[in-house]
């Protein structure tokens, strides 16, 4: 069992930065991809960015040339820096993180989210 702590939402004003950051932590043999999701109120849960254990990312359409993620191995840690954030960025955030079982099947683990507010 894997488990994920998210930390670094807040109430932020339009145009504003925040740096959110997903520790993992448990039964850690090796993690393959980490990334961040994201569920409005009223929405569907969706793809923000992802990072695959060889460094190659994902993107939502949204959020490139404004988010970044990076991930720290050795600490089992993904970042997210969110810059030029908008109002429709509102939502928790969600930290996955996927690890194969003995087996070879892909378990997810996802943290308990955090909230980002964006003020117009």
């Amino acid at each position: 069992q894997v488990q994920l702590v998210e930390s670094g939402g807040d109430l932020v004003q339009a145009g504003g930065s925040l740096r959110l950051s997903c520790a993992a932590s448990g039964s850690i043999l090796r993690l393959d991809a980490m990334g961040w999701y994201r569920q409005a109120p009223g929405k569907q849960r969706e793809l923000v960015a992802t990072m695959a254990s060889g460094g190659s990312t994902n993107y939502a359409d949204s959020v490139k040339g404004r988010f970044t993620i990076s991930r720290d191995s050795a600490k089992n840690t993904v970042y997210l820096q969110m810059n030029t954030l908008k109002p429709e960025d509102t939502a928790v955030y969600y930290c996955a993180a996927d690890q194969k079982s003995l087996t070879g099947t892909i378990l997810r683990s996802w943290g308990q989210g955090t909230q980002v507010t964006v003020s117009s």
